[in-house]
């Protein structure tokens, strides 16, 4: 977990608390948290899943990775201290969007697992569901998908630390749910996600 740096500050609590959030949106906020090798169709499959959620009725949003670096992140770039940073930011800010009691996506390779459980701890210790779901897919596919170019530009050497070519990823060890988006489509994947979600009370079944 990240140091605290700042002293001579104080906790302050509201008068509103999770649970009257909740009953307003009549829904439990969580974070469902996409990782997945560049191009393996983690924004598609969020966004597509957010859609639908909407669709039913429930409030949803999509923290996406390229997004994030526009703003928020715009300050980060590729290397390991800053990869770290980027999801130690991410998971805070996901955390205070479940709190808020919406169903927060987020879509970030995330590529190293200590990031990801130090996200997962965030939720842990603040009492928020956090859902962790891998989006398989094997470097040949992603490769061969490529919506960006970023893979030509990594074997070419333009890109440096890009993950899946000069840059590692960790797979998940246990996560919630594996999305084989070589198999799936983005909608039978938002299906197999609802399923999910309705088993653990977040949504209706």
């Amino acid at each position: 977990m990240a140091k605290q740096v700042a002293t001579n500050i104080t906790w302050h609590e509201g008068h509103v608390d999770r649970e009257q959030r909740n009953k307003l949106l009549r829904q439990r906020g969580a974070t469902i948290w996409f990782t997945g090798l560049p191009s393996s169709g983690k924004s598609t499959i969020a966004f597509t899943f957010e859609h639908a959620l909407v669709e039913r009725g429930h409030l949803a949003y999509v923290l996406d990775g390229d997004n994030i670096r526009h703003g928020l992140n715009k300050n980060l770039g590729f290397s390991p201290a800053d990869r770290n940073e980027n999801i130690r930011r991410i998971g805070e800010v996901a955390k205070l969007f479940a709190d808020a009691g919406l169903l927060t996506c987020t879509s970030f390779i995330s590529p190293y697992r200590a990031d990801r459980d130090q996200a997962r701890q965030i939720h842990d210790a603040a009492g928020l569901p956090f859902i962790e779901v891998y989006v398989q897919a094997s470097v040949e596919l992603c490769e061969k998908r490529d919506p960006k170019g970023l893979y030509k530009k990594a074997r070419a050497g333009e890109l440096k630390e890009f993950t899946g070519v000069s840059a590692p990823y960790e797979e998940p060890l246990h996560p919630e749910l594996v999305i084989d988006s070589g198999e799936l489509s983005p909608q039978d994947a938002t299906s197999l996600l609802m399923l999910y979600l309705s088993a653990q009370g977040l949504v209706d079944a």
